[in-house]
């Protein structure tokens, strides 16, 4: 009888158990899908996010993905590479727990050693000088030292312009538009014209800046009947407008490029100037007895299709390189922590960013570059037509 009393309350003990660990699997189980379903519907503006996971999942292989989806759906299988092995596992389960890539050393040494997340981006094409100590650098200052008002004094005599009738005649777009020009960090200015600051930081200003470049560019596409606009929105007044911060500029500029492509259908190709703020040793060349400021060419990596755009920065540098040596500084791609990594450029396969010279050239350098650039470019657009029109 004691027997039997001792076990049947053994037996209760155990389904007590039972039922309360199973209530805990419900409860969790529920509350899994209840904030799946929360995070899934509620408006993009309030979701969270992760740069961590947003830097797993750019950094791991898309074969990665692919394999794992093909555990599941054999049909999956059938689209991997027949001459690519199967990912392992194990390396991939250790990047995504410690973020660090065993088969590249900049992963372990990148968040330990300031300035060496540079490192992340790649060299494409290296032109004259070029390595990784010598990228590109944006100054980024806090938005009301740019939005400041500051002396610039520019000569009249720095604008030479050739006149309408030493123009060859060529083949136009006539009335046709076809390169859109923008600056998203438009206040970006040089220390030459900034008499009062010898500050990188401070070399901003809000006439006498990238934008004069594009100008400059834009007429000289011009000159060579390639039908060009700049639009000259100061970004840097919008992000202050809305409560914006300096690393937004791009969504701010994006809404720019969106708003003139679907305005003008005959948009081909856009650019997006910006001066960088290393020193004028490296961005200064000097061809045929002239100064010029020299140009690179940044290429996004974090969206799909990049490498169209890549192609086309690739193939613009080696012209440049054929007909004005050492003017490009060369391709680099940029997708690393910290960096935008798409620059609007997955809105175009003819989207282009390029840096113009730096804090220390003055405009006759950069006004020289910019005929050099639009005179080569206008090269390759009426190459491009020909090709069009013969197909």
């Amino acid at each position: 009888m004691y027997l039997n009393n001792k076990s049947e309350s053994k037996n209760k003990r155990l389904f007590r158990h039972f039922y309360k660990k199973s209530g805990i699997y419900i409860v969790c189980v529920a509350v899994l899908f209840i904030g799946i379903g929360f995070l899934t519907t509620v408006s993009p503006a309030y979701r969270f996010s992760s740069n961590t996971i947003t830097n797993w999942t750019s950094d791991l292989d898309s074969s990665i993905f692919l394999y794992l989806m093909g555990m599941e759906n054999k049909a999956f299988e059938e689209a991997y590479p027949d001459d690519q092995e199967w990912p392992d596992i194990s390396n991939m389960l250790f990047e995504m727990a410690t973020n660090i890539r065993p088969s590249d050393t900049r992963s372990l040494l990148g968040q330990e050693l300031p300035g060496f997340l540079t490192f992340q981006n790649e060299i494409i094409v290296a032109g004259e000088g070029t390595d990784y100590t010598n990228l590109p650098v944006e100054s980024a200052p806090p938005l009301e030292d740019i939005l400041k008002e500051r002396e610039a004094v520019v000569e009249e005599a720095e604008k030479e312009e050739e006149a309408d009738d030493e123009q060859e005649e060529g083949p136009t777009t006539g009335d046709r538009d076809v390169v859109f020009i923008y600056n998203t960090h438009n206040r970006e200015s040089f220390l030459p014209h900034l008499p009062d600051t010898d500050d990188p930081d401070d070399a901003q200003h809000g006439e006498v800046n990238i934008g004069k470049v594009s100008e400059r560019f834009a007429e000289t596409l011009e000159a060579n009947g390639v039908g060009t606009e700049v639009d000259q929105t100061d970004i840097m007044s919008v992000l202050n407008d809305q409560d914006l911060k300096y690393h937004e500029s791009y969504t701010a500029s994006r809404e720019v490029v969106q708003e003139a492509f679907a305005g003008n259908d005959d948009f081909q190709y856009s650019f997006d100037l910006h001066r960088d703020a290393i020193p004028g040793n490296k961005t200064t060349k000097e061809i045929d007895g002239d100064s010029y400021a020299r140009i690179m060419f940044v290429v996004g990596a974090k969206y799909e299709d990049y490498e169209k755009n890549l192609e086309i920065a690739n193939e613009l540098h080696n012209m440049i390189e054929a007909k004005y040596p050492g003017l490009s500084r060369g391709v680099i791609t940029k997708k690393g922590a910290g960096e935008n990594g798409v620059y609007n450029q997955d809105m175009s396969p003819n989207a282009m960013l390029l840096e113009f010279g730096g804090v220390d050239n003055n405009l006759d350098e950069l006004y020289r570059t910019a005929d050099a650039v639009a005179e080569v470019f206008s090269d390759y657009y009426w190459d491009a037509e020909k090709v069009d029109a013969d197909q």
